[in-house]
């Protein structure tokens, strides 16, 4: 027999190389098999456990906050401010969001008792209220606003007694709270020389529960015709007839339902807003909210202002003021126990039945609201102000 040469090795070697490639591919390994009980075992586990949570989306966890654009600036005149602020929700907004109170400063100087209205809101929560202040522009505030009063100047106008310009200041007030906050629900309107008679918790139990405007509504008044042709004695026609024109505290608190009416209004407006001719019986600012809301909803408002003031023997336009002397805590418990002045012929039934209506007006007439502000004050009251802050004005 002829043994093998290395020749003939080394072919046979090649010739079976491509079987052994062959059955290596296609035999199973023990690999391959394990990994096939792996599967089969996280099947038969799906139906007895709960996946795996998912993992957090990334936003979540980094915090990434969605930023929206700025909202565009208010328009500089007022007919367009009240055309834009007549379009909001006439309810606050969100309903499930506490109710804010709107507090619109009108002034022409420093608010002298700013350190205790400092005192009023700072232990307040900023989610139950909101500040707003009217400044006329002509005169230098010194010392400027700051603490809570900071930021919070609207832009203003000059104003000036015996003029229209009262009036307007608070339509502008009125807009810049509707349109900056959608929950404020009440809107009081205050002067530097006003002060508070109760604690904030006080006041705002008082004017959230409310659904509706407390507002002074007075018919047939002295002087009431003078008034009414202050303008020229038709020029009030035939938007605002005599037996319509009514006079009222020029300081209010107006729900939000009557805010958006006041920003709304263009008819009576058009006569209130016009010069006068009489100076001497020009008050339209305690004119023309009066006669709006009796003449729109009478029956949507008290008829009484919150707004403590002492006009007993005053002729002069002016109200009492009360000096640093008098402040003290009889004074605000005396302020305290006075009852509002309540308006007549607000309840009307418009041909319905009148039972309704006197039912109505006899539970105005037992009303017994409390007073919330009261004015006027002379500025260097403020010491014996602050003295009773604390354990007598703002506690109830």
């Amino acid at each position: 027999m002829l043994s093998p040469t290395p020749f003939s090795l080394i072919c046979a070697l090649l010739l079976c190389l491509p079987l052994a490639v062959v059955f290596t591919v296609n035999s199973p390994t023990g690999t391959t098999t394990n990994s096939a009980i792996v599967r089969d075992l996280s099947k038969s586990q799906e139906s007895h456990f709960p996946p795996p949570p998912l993992p957090a989306k990334t936003h979540q966890k980094i915090g990434i906050k969605v930023l929206h654009p700025p909202p565009p600036p208010l328009p500089e005149d007022d007919d367009s401010l009240f055309r834009v602020a007549s379009r909001v929700n006439s309810r606050p907004f969100p309903r499930t969001a506490p109710k804010k109170l709107a507090f619109m400063f009108l002034t022409t100087t420093p608010l002298p008792f700013a350190p205790l209205w400092e005192v009023y809101f700072n232990q307040t929560p900023k989610t139950l209220f909101n500040i707003y202040v009217h400044a006329d522009p002509t005169p230098k505030y010194d010392p400027p606003f700051s603490g809570v009063f900071s930021g919070r100047v609207i832009r203003s106008k000059p104003t000036r007694r015996l003029s229209p310009s009262l009036t307007a200041a608070a339509r502008r007030l009125i807009a810049h709270a509707l349109l900056d906050d959608p929950a404020n629900a009440m809107f009081a309107l205050l002067s530097p020389s006003c002060v508070p008679l109760h604690s904030f918790n006080f006041t705002y139990e008082t004017l959230a529960r409310s659904k509706k405007s407390f507002i002074e509504i007075l018919d047939n008044e002295v002087g009431s015709y003078d008034r009414w042709a202050a303008r020229g004695p038709d020029a009030m026609l035939p938007e605002v007839r005599l037996e319509d024109f009514r006079i009222g505290s020029q300081f209010w608190v107006l729900t939000r339902k009557h805010a958006r009416l006041v920003v709304s209004d263009r008819r009576l407006w058009s006569k209130f807003g016009l010069p006068c001719l009489s100076l001497d019986t020009c008050y339209p600012e305690e004119n023309y909210f009066p006669t709006l809301l009796s003449t729109r909803d009478p029956r949507g408002c008290v008829p009484a202002t919150l707004t403590h003031v002492d006009w007993a023997g005053r002729s002069d336009g002016h109200p009492r003021t009360y000096n640093a002397s008098e402040v003290g805590p009889e004074l605000i418990a005396k302020l305290r126990s006075d009852s509002p002045r309540y308006g007549e012929d607000v309840v009307r039934t418009n041909g319905s039945d009148s039972s309704v209506g006197e039912r109505e007006k006899e539970r105005e007439r037992r009303r017994h609201d409390p007073f919330l502000f009261a004015r006027k004050v002379a500025p260097d009251a403020i010491g014996p102000l602050m003295s009773i802050a604390r354990d007598v004005i703002l506690r109830d």
